[in-house]
C-alpha cells in the first residue's frame, strides 16, 4: 500500500503549527520490517501505531532511493494486527519498507568485509557503552547502548546479548527502548534474591535493571525488572527513583552502578553526578538515600573489591571511571576513602568499561568488558566490544595496582601456527612472512633492546608496538617496567579486522587501537629497531566466533 499524506495541526503555546506526515498501514504477517537507510538523508521521526496507541517512535534516515544499508524492526508481537507507520520524512522511503521473516542482507550477516571475527558487534546499528553486565543461571548477559536504526548515535536503547563463555554471543531483541520519559542511557543490573523490591514471583528472583533516562531537560534514574532471564522487561510504574538535577545544578546525573553490600545488608548505587561519583544506599531499591561524593571521575562508575595477590584476607576496593582511571582505597558501605590514585592500567579506544556482577562463588573473577571506539567503515553496524579481561590487584614496587589479561575462555579461539626463539630482526621478519596479515591473528613476542631507543612492530606501516626507551613511552603513553633497568618488553597482540589490542608484561599495561594501515603500504608485519633481539615469537591463527 502506498503512503498516504496527512496534515496534523498542533497547538504550541498559542501558535498553530502544521506538520507534514505520511502514513502507511500494514497487516503484520512476517517477523521483521526491513527499513532502508541512507546516511546522506536528514533524520525523520517514525512512529509505529496500533489502532489504540503509539507503540514506538524513533528517528531514522529512510532512503528514498537505493539505500546504503538496511536495518530491521521485530514486529512478531503484532502478528495478525494492522500496524500503521507514520513518518515525517520522505514518502519514497516509507514505501520501500517491506515485511519478511529474514533480515535484508541475511546471507552476508557476520561475513561482511569489516565484521570483527572474535569481538562482539551487533547485527545492525550503532553500539557504545556496555550496560548491566551480569551472570545468571549459566548465562553471561551483555546489555549495551544501542541505536538499532542507524550506524551513528541516536535512539539510545539497551541492546542485549547472551553467552555461555563470553566468547560466542547470541544477540537478543532490544531489552529497553525509549519511552515518553526519554531515551535509555547506561546503567547496571542485579538479582534481587531476597525480594527486597517485591518484584519476585514465587521462587523466581527478579533481575532488576537500573538505568538513566535522558531527556532534553534532565537525566533521572529509573528501574525495570525481568522474571524471564532478561528476555522481557517491566518498567517500574513509580519511576524516576532519583531526580538530582536541582541539587547539582547540572544535567549530568547518570550511569547508576548498583550492587549488594553484604556487611550492611543494603543496596549501594554509585552514580555519576556533575564532577564525580556519588554514593546512595537503599533497603528496597525504591527509596534511595544520598551518602557521599568523590570528585575527579566522569561517567560510568564502577566500584568493586578485589583480593591483593589472590589473598581473600587481604583486599582493597577499586573506584573506577569511564576514562579507565581508578583509585584504590577502602569502602564502608557509604563512603569510599581513596589511598592511592588516580592510576591508569590501559588506554586507547577503550571507554566506559564495566564488570560482571553476580559471578558464582566457585568462580569469583572480576571480569570487565569495554566499548571499543572503533569504526567499521561502510558497514551497516558500527562500534564493538573489546575482549573480556580479568582484573586482578597485584603488588608492585609502588603498591597494589590493577592488571588486566584476556579471560581464559578466549584461548579456545587460537591455534598455534609457529614458534621461534632468539631471532635477529632480519630472521624475525622472514618468519612473519608466513602470517596471514590481511585478516585476524594473534602474536606474542618478547623483545630485548640494545642500542635501540625506538623499536617495535608495525602492521602495514601502522606502529602497533612502539617502545621508546629514551622517553619511556609505549605507543605515546608513559610506561616503565617493574624492573626499572629492564631492556625487555613482552607483548601479547590480538589483531582483528578493524582493531588491535596489546597486553604488555603479563597485563601490567594494555592499550587498544583502531586498525589503520598506511595507504599504499604493502610490507605487512615488520620488526624494527637497532640491534634488537627477538627473544621469543609465537604466532596463532584465529577461529571466527560467527562460524
Amino acid at each position: 500500500m502506498n503512503a498516504a499524506v496527512k496534515w496534523i495541526t498542533l497547538s504550541l503555546t498559542g501558535l498553530s503549527l502544521t506538520l507534514h506526515a505520511q502514513t502507511r498501514s500494514l497487516k503484520i504477517t512476517k517477523r521483521y520490517l526491513n527499513l532502508p537507510v541512507a546516511q546522506s538523508r536528514h533524520r525523520g521521526t517514525m512512529a509505529l501505531v496500533t489502532p489504540d496507541q503509539t507503540e514506538r517512535s524513533f528517528k531514522i534516515r529512510l532512503a528514498p532511493g537505493k539505500p546504503d544499508y538496511w536495518v530491521f524492526y521485530d514486529v512478531s508481537a503484532w502478528q495478525g494486527k494492522t500496524l500503521t507507520l507514520r513518518y515525517d520524512g520522505s514518502p519514497e522511503g516509507l514505501n520501500q519498507i517491506y515485511q519478511d521473516d529474514r533480515l535484508a542482507g541475511q546471507d552476508s550477516l557476520y561475513h561482511e568485509k569489516y565484521r570483527p571475527q572474535y569481538h562482539f558487534t551487533s547485527r545492525r546499528g550503532w553500539i557504545n557503552d556496555p550496560n548491566g553486565m551480569i551472570f545468571y543461571e549459566g548465562e553471561y548477559h551483555l546489555f549495551y547502548q544501542h541505536n538499532p536504526f542507524e550506524r551513528e548515535w541516536e535512539n539510545m536503547s539497551w541492546g542485549h546479548a547472551v553467552s555461555k563463555d563470553m566468547v560466542h554471543w547470541e544477540e537478543l531483541p532490544t531489552a529497553l527502548s525509549p519511552d515518553r520519559m526519554g531515551t535509555m542511557f547506561s546503567g547496571s543490573t542485579v538479582i534481587d534474591y531476597e525480594n527486597t523490591a517485591g518484584f519476585n514471583r514465587g521462587n523466581v528472583p527478579a533481575m532488576v535493571a537500573f538505568f538513566t533516562v535522558d531527556s532534553p531537560e534532565k537525566q533521572v534514574q529509573c528501574m525495570a525488572y525481568s522474571l524471564d532471564k532478561g528476555r522481557t522487561w517491566t518498567k517500574y510504574d513509580q519511576n524516576p527513583l532519583i531526580d538530582s538535577k536541582a541539587k547539582w545544578e547540572s544535567k549530568d546525573t547518570r550511569d547508576p552502578r548498583v550492587f549488594w553490600y553484604q556487611p550492611g545488608r543494603h543496596w549501594v548505587m554509585v552514580l555519576n553526578e556533575r564532577d564525580g561519583h556519588s554514593i546512595y544506599t537503599s533497603k528496597n531499591m525504591k527509596q534511595w538515600t544520598y551518602e557521599s561524593h568523590i570528585t575527579g571521575f566522569w561517567e560510568c562508575p564502577d566500584l568493586f573489591e578485589l583480593p591483593i595477590d589472590g589473598d581473600p584476607n587481604k583486599t582493597k576496593w577499586v573506584m573506577y571511571g569511564a576514562s579507565t582511571t581508578y583509585m584504590i582505597g577502602d569502602f564502608d558501605g557509604k563512603k569510599f576513602t581513596p589511598e592511592s590514585g588516580k592510576h591508569s592500567y590501559t588506554h586507547g579506544t577503550i571507554y566506559a568499561a564495566q564488570t560482571f556482577t553476580n559471578m558464582p562463588e566457585k568462580d569469583p573473577r572480576r571480569i570487565q568488558i569495554g566499548w571499543g571506539r572503533v569504526q567499521q567503515p561502510g558497514m551497516p553496524f558500527n562500534g564493538m566490544m573489546l575482549l573480556p579481561t580479568e582484573l586482578r590487584l597485584r603488588t608492585t614496587k609502588n603498591g597494589p595496582r590493577l592488571f588486566s589479561v584476556p579471560v581464559k575462555e578466549t584461548e579456545q579461539l587460537f591455534t598455534p601456527a609457529g614458534q621461534w626463539t632468539s631471532l635477529r630482526v632480519e630472521e624475525a621478519r622472514e618468519k612473519l612472512k608466513s602470517v596471514d596479515v590481511q585478516d585476524a591473528f594473534r602474536l606474542k613476542t618478547t623483545l630485548k633492546l640494545s642500542h635501540a631507543t625506538d623499536a617495535g612492530i608495525s602492521l602495514f606501516g601502522q606502529r602497533i608496538l612502539n617502545y621508546d626507551l629514551n622517553f619511556n613511552q609505549l605507543n605515546g603513553a608513559f610506561y616503565s617496567p617493574e624492573d626499572m633497568t629492564s631492556m625487555e618488553i613482552t607483548a601479547d597482540i590480538f589483531v582483528d579486522r578493524t582493531s588491535i589490542e596489546v597486553f604488555v608484561d603479563g597485563g601490567r599495561y594494555s592499550y587498544s587501537l583502531e586498525r589503520k594501515p598506511v595507504p599504499g603500504n604493502q610490507e605487512g608485519l615488520q620488526f624494527w629497531g637497532n640491534r634488537m633481539e627477538v627473544k621469543d615469537l609465537q604466532v596463532y591463527k584465529v577461529k571466527s566466533i560467527w562460524k
